[in-house]
This record gives C-alpha cells, sequence and structure tokens, in this order.
C-alpha cells in the first residue's frame, strides 16, 4: 500500500496546544460568555461547568494556541526530526509558515499527520490566519480540487472509507509494535505540563515521539521495517 509514494517527499508532522490561557477565570471579558456557550455544547454531566470544561479548550482553535510543531523527513536513510515551540505563538507558527512556503510546495512534497485532516492542518491554518499570517500555499485549500490537496492522513488511510471509525496513533502503534508515543504523557495532559508544570521541554519530547510514530506507521502501511533508534536524528 502507498509504494507509489516517496518517502523523502513527505514532511511528517505534530502538533500541540494548550487552552489560550491558564485557567477559565483569566479568560478575556469578551471571550468568557463565548466559551460559556461552547461548554453548553460540550456538557455531559451535571458538573461540567464552562470552568471545568475550559482544560479541553486546547483542542479548538478559537480557544486555543500552538506551542509546539515537530517535524520529520527521511533523509539517506536516517529520519531526521525538527520542532519549533515557544511561549510566542505567533513566531512560532512563522517560522513554519516559511518553511513550508520556501521549501515545501504542493506540486512537490506532502504533509502527513495522524488527524491531520481534522485537526493538525486546520488548526494550524486557523492560528496562522488569527495571527496575520499568511498561508503557506501546501496549506491554503482555498479553490483546490481534492486531487490538488497534499495531505496524507494516517488515521483516514486505516478507515478504508469506513467514516464512522476513529482509531488513535495509540491503538494503531499497539497494532503494528511500534513503540508507543505515550510512555509519558498524553495529549489530555500537555495544558497542564505547559501552565502548570511550565515544562514545555516535556512537550516537545512527547511531540517528536507522536511525529516518529506517525513515520514509522507510515513505513508499516507501505509493507516496510520499522526505523531503529540510530536511524532517528533530532536536529
Amino acid at each position: 500500500m502507498l509504494n507509489y509514494i516517496s518517502l523523502d517527499k513527505i514532511l511528517f508532522l505534530d502538533i500541540e496546544t494548550v487552552p489560550m490561557c491558564s485557567t477559565y477565570d483569566e479568560l478575556p471579558e469578551r471571550f468568557v460568555p463565548l466559551w460559556d456557550k461552547k461548554a453548553g455544547y460540550l456538557k455531559r454531566e451535571e458538573e461540567d461547568t464552562p470552568s471545568a470544561l475550559f482544560p479541553r479548550a486546547g483542542i479548538y482553535a478559537e480557544f486555543g494556541k500552538v506551542v509546539c510543531i515537530s517535524f520529520g523527513m527521511f533523509n539517506d536513510g536516517n529520519f531526521r526530526i525538527k520542532s519549533f515551540y515557544g511561549d510566542d505563538e505567533k513566531a512560532l507558527l512563522t517560522d513554519f509558515a516559511n518553511l513550508l512556503e520556501s521549501k515545501f510546495s504542493s506540486k512537490d512534497f506532502l504533509l502527513c499527520a495522524h488527524n491531520g485532516k481534522e485537526f493538525d492542518f486546520p488548526y494550524l491554518s486557523r492560528r496562522m490566519l488569527i495571527n496575520a499570517i499568511p498561508l503557506p500555499e501546501i496549506l491554503d485549500l482555498a479553490g483546490k480540487k481534492p486531487w490538488e490537496v497534499a495531505h496524507i492522513d494516517t488515521m483516514e488511510l486505516w478507515k478504508f472509507g469506513d467514516f464512522k471509525n476513529y482509531t488513535s496513533l495509540e491503538v494503531l502503534s499497539a497494532v503494528f509494535d511500534i513503540p508507543t508515543p505515550k510512555d509519558d504523557i498524553d495529549g489530555s495532559q500537555v495544558g497542564k505540563v505547559y501552565w502548570e508544570d511550565k515544562d514545555l521541554e516535556r512537550i516537545v519530547k512527547y511531540c517528536q515521539k507522536d511525529v516518529l510514530a506517525i513515520a514509522q506507521l507510515f513505513l508499516r502501511y507501505q509493507g516496510k521495517a520499522l526505523l531503529d533508534e540510530g536511524q532517528v536524528v533530532i536536529v
């Protein structure tokens, strides 16, 4: 499967996001009623107040922000991973947008993420627009035909047309005997690690593990051997 795609033409990526502020009480005044309304749609239990649900705000681009983008590529038998990260979202998004615009045209390269079409790609695009950053061509879908969109989604590929199915990267890592990227933290803990523990480096390492797991999964989709530890280079 997918053997027609050259590995060195794929940019594998993952992002980590957090709520826009540390607690519900710190929300800008204008956003309070907006989050309250959003929380009303999310409420399942009596204790699901807007404040209690606020840790989930990071998954929504209107109420969250990007704190890390990790990406990797195959090169000369190795897999090289790099990250843009920091508290200044506009700076890291600008760096990533400049990289995409200067080196990754949709005519020559593909972007790949797990659940990327539902989360990573649109989230990056929305946050770039919010930060007044021009969209790189490879992320700008306006006016493009479906076959012109240079995005691969490893979760979508696993569906095989079964659109009611959701399979996490953690599950597929277990199924294909790929080392788990969730051996320290998982996505639900990123906001706490960022706002309370103030340990951005820990988040970066977690994000890089996800990128490696996505690349390993793609190798398994192609029926190829997994990378060994010596082939992975953090730059």
